[in-house]
């Protein structure tokens, strides 16, 4: 079996760090599905809008090499992901009281 040297990874990181990422995210995937199967309510809204985020970053972050990119980057996507997240729970939460 060969090691990587992580100095010669790519900007995505070594393949070890790629494969074990994407199968958080299938795993988060399946989790939101098998969640939102179920009968709803505010708080597993809330779970299932912060999984979303969170994929949502880790992709942006690593598949999208922006952990390695000017602070700007990374921060108007993560930013725009978190603005969209919030415009989705306030109009959830407008929704529920009316």
């Amino acid at each position: 079996m060969s090691s990587i040297d992580p100095s010669s990874a790519g900007p995505h990181g070594t393949p070890a760090r790629t494969a074990l990422l994407w199968l958080l995210l299938v795993l988060a995937t399946l989790l939101t599905w098998a969640l939102g199967e179920g009968q709803g309510g505010p708080a597993l809204t809330a779970v299932l809008l912060l999984l979303a985020i969170a994929k949502g970053s880790v992709v942006a972050l690593e598949f999208m090499a922006l952990r390695r990119a000017p602070l700007l980057w990374p921060a108007l996507i993560v930013g725009w992901l978190l603005l969209v997240g919030v415009v989705i729970a306030l109009a959830y939460w407008k929704g529920m009281s009316a």
